[in-house]
């Protein structure tokens, strides 16, 4: 298996990680494993479910113990997403504990963290951020869901659409359009409970890949949603988003790490058993150098991910980081499971086998939490800052001096 050739890895080494992470193997090999098949049909993971990820402490788990969570560090988070999909599990938990929560801990008051931040950490209830809409997907400026100021609360009108957790969540961190006669200023966060009226959603989506990961529409018709659910001051929630965009997207890279470790185990495992001409697949060259190449590539992305981790955990890490941590991690997710989908020959073809449904479930990843071409964007604006910081800078020289002839 490829955790004995694997590089020691200190991100993950305490003794703490270490119980986690044989607790959830233990857990998701008896809770989840079994039932993929029916939550593929029903298309989203069951609540019971999730409860019980909460009693267990696997809910997000470096909230503060003063909010019911185990106040470990993010570590611990990024090593239940990358051991879930390691295993092929992915049920919309990331969006649930490393977007909500952190929202509503550092953005919320004392009343929403108190009554949001519990029960997200027990399971009791289900968190979902509402940002991509119909027309505005990457570009978070364009969004058109409004949210207009009523006194004593916001009437809000719109719709959202690929929104994870939508159909099985309780309530939905929504970005909204506050004062429509500003850009990005006029951006804010609402948490909107479910059962308020005219709140509705549409249901699941039939996808390509990650079935039982719920993914919908939000559908909003004048929901009263009171003044006291407004997420930090207003106007300010495209500020928040973007600030907080570095730990959703670190976590896609370590799931799609986590995704390329668990299918190349399965690999070898397969072409050791797995007999042609004679002799065991694994005993072909070509074989043997594919696989050292994905074992390679695994290890190289593992590396730099760590780092990326730790920088997390010191709040440091920046958003061209976690944009190249994403871009090339999704690719790197994206050819491994390729490589290691052919050696599976025809059976990798067919869903009952896991490299069918990795293979299926990879491709997204270069597609949510920003595109690769948004994460291109990012990373060459940040090479050339300094570039246009100059041109920016020369330009308001010009005006300075037309303005004072």
């Amino acid at each position: 298996m490829l955790s004995t050739i694997q590089i020691k890895r200190d991100t993950y080494g305490t003794e703490d990680h270490q119980m986690v992470r044989q607790a959830l193997i233990d857990f998701l090999s008896k809770e989840a494993i079994p039932h993929q098949e029916e939550w593929e049909k029903q298309k989203c993971a069951p609540k019971s479910f999730w409860k019980k990820m909460g009693e267990l402490g696997f809910l997000c788990m470096d909230i503060p113990q003063e909010y019911g969570g185990s106040a470990f560090d993010f570590s611990f988070n990024a090593m239940i997403l990358e051991e879930s999909r390691r295993l092929g599990i992915d049920f919309g938990q990331a969006v649930h504990s490393d977007i909500v929560a952190p929202y509503i801990l550092r953005y919320g008051n004392e009343e929403q963290k108190k009554h949001y931040l519990p029960k997200m950490v027990s399971g009791d209830m289900i968190g979902s951020i509402g940002m991509s809409e119909p027309s505005a997907g990457s570009d978070l400026k364009s969004l058109k869901t409004t949210a207009v100021d009523k006194g004593d609360h916001y009437l809000v009108n719109g719709s959202k659409t690929f929104i994870t957790n939508g159909y099985v969540c309780d309530f939905v961190c929504c970005a909204v359009r506050t004062n429509p006669g500003l850009p990005t200023e006029g951006i804010s966060l609402l948490l909107i409970d479910k059962t308020l009226d005219g709140f509705t959603t549409g249901q699941p989506f039939d996808k390509l890949g990650i079935k039982y990961q719920d993914t919908c529409e939000l559908f909003f018709e004048d929901v009263k949603v009171p003044k006291t659910q407004l997420l930090g001051d207003e106007g300010m929630g495209f500020r928040y988003m973007m600030s907080d965009l570095p730990r959703e997207r670190i976590g896609i890279a370590v799931e799609s790490l986590g995704t390329a470790i668990g299918v190349v185990e399965k690999t070898i495992q397969y072409v050791t058993e797995r007999e042609a001409f004679g002799q065991s697949i694994a005993d072909f060259q070509n074989t043997q150098f594919k696989l050292a190449d994905c074992v390679a590539e695994v290890q190289v992305y593992q590396t730099f991910l760590d780092k990326c981790v730790e920088l997390q955990i010191k709040h440091e890490l920046t958003t061209e980081q976690a944009s190249i941590a994403k871009l090339k991690a999704t690719e790197m997710q994206g050819k491994v499971v390729d490589e290691c989908l052919q050696l599976f020959g025809g059976y990798g073809f067919i869903w009952e086998y896991d490299v069918a449904r990795a293979y299926a479930g990879s491709r997204v990843a270069r597609i949510y939490g920003g595109t690769s071409e948004i994460m291109k964007l990012i990373i060459s604006r940040g090479i050339f800052k300094e570039h246009y910081m100059a041109k920016k800078q020369a330009r308001e020289k010009q005006q300075e001096a037309k303005a004072s002839v």
